[in-house]
């Protein structure tokens, strides 16, 4: 037990002795089936986290499994946005029902709920993490095969609400080039680890750039980091994706699915292959 223990376990993030990990977690929905949950989250913003979200989703709808998108950064909602979702989602009695991509993906976020996309949520961190909960326990989630949640930025009340209250398969830590940005993975490393949650891999965004002339790649943010921090926690999935102009367009034109390069397929195999020898 910790030294200056209140018994409060909602609002604390140590793993001591006196805790059940699984004493705080929400039961989903009586009408959800939802088989694996992936949290995909980084230490801080700017980092290209919605955007591996989408990928990975759209990487594992390709495979052929039905698959959904928590969005819960609900101050800084872009998952509909990049996949051309602007219609507001419907509820009935029973619950909230998810609104669907052009594929079929299910896809809940706060701005599918706003009158207009372009309100602000000007809320403090408890209600934020009420209303994440409640994508959780109070939309219907129809025959899930993979749920990817993407997490709003750093170690705070929402990370930590969802880490306690959502029963999480595992995590995809986003990052970038940078040594600033390489301390603060390990910080979201570490709160994976006292939260015994395992790492499923690592994704470096904005990793390079390729020569449109001779192919050579060009880092121009500087030395990766991403392998030795991988080696130094045991983590052997790893991606790196190169700044592309093609992708970003594809984003920004809500036509993320009809991007058709596939950094993300390999990286998504080996995650399935992780979560099925388990």
């Amino acid at each position: 037990m910790a030294e200056n223990c209140n018994h409060d376990c909602s609002s604390c993030g140590q793993s001591c002795s006196s805790r059940d990990p699984k004493s705080l977690l929400k039961a989903p929905h009586k009408l959800s089936k939802i088989r694996k949950v992936i949290a995909v989250m980084s230490g801080k913003g700017g980092v290209g986290k919605s955007m591996t979200s989408a990928l990975l989703a759209c990487a594992s709808q390709k495979a052929g499994y039905n698959t959904a998108i928590m969005d819960a950064d609900i101050t800084g909602p872009s998952i509909p946005k990049m996949f051309g979702i602007h219609e507001r989602a419907m509820g009935s009695e029973a619950g909230i029902l998810p609104v669907l991509s052009p594929s079929g993906m299910q896809v809940m976020s706060m701005n599918v709920l706003l009158n207009s996309e372009e309100d602000p949520v000007v809320w403090r961190g408890s209600l934020i993490s009420g209303t994440v909960q409640q994508f959780w326990t109070d939309v219907i989630w129809t025959d899930v095969d993979y749920m990817f949640i993407d997490m709003p930025p750093g170690t705070g009340d929402v990370p930590l609400t969802i880490f306690q209250s959502v029963p999480l398969d595992g995590i995809v830590i986003v990052t970038t080039p940078q040594d600033l940005v390489g301390m603060i993975v390990k910080k979201a490393v570490n709160m994976a680890g006292m939260m015994n949650i395992p790492i499923l891999g690592i994704v470096e965004n904005m990793s390079y750039i390729t020569c449109p002339d001779c192919g050579r790649k060009i880092d121009i943010f500087g030395e990766s980091q991403v392998d030795a921090i991988a080696l130094e926690h045991g983590i052997t999935n790893v991606l790196k994706v190169p700044v592309d102009r093609a992708l970003t367009q594809a984003a920004d034109s809500g036509k993320i699915e009809e991007f058709d390069h596939n950094y993300y397929e390999p990286f998504f195999e080996n995650l399935d292959k992780q979560l099925k020898t388990k």
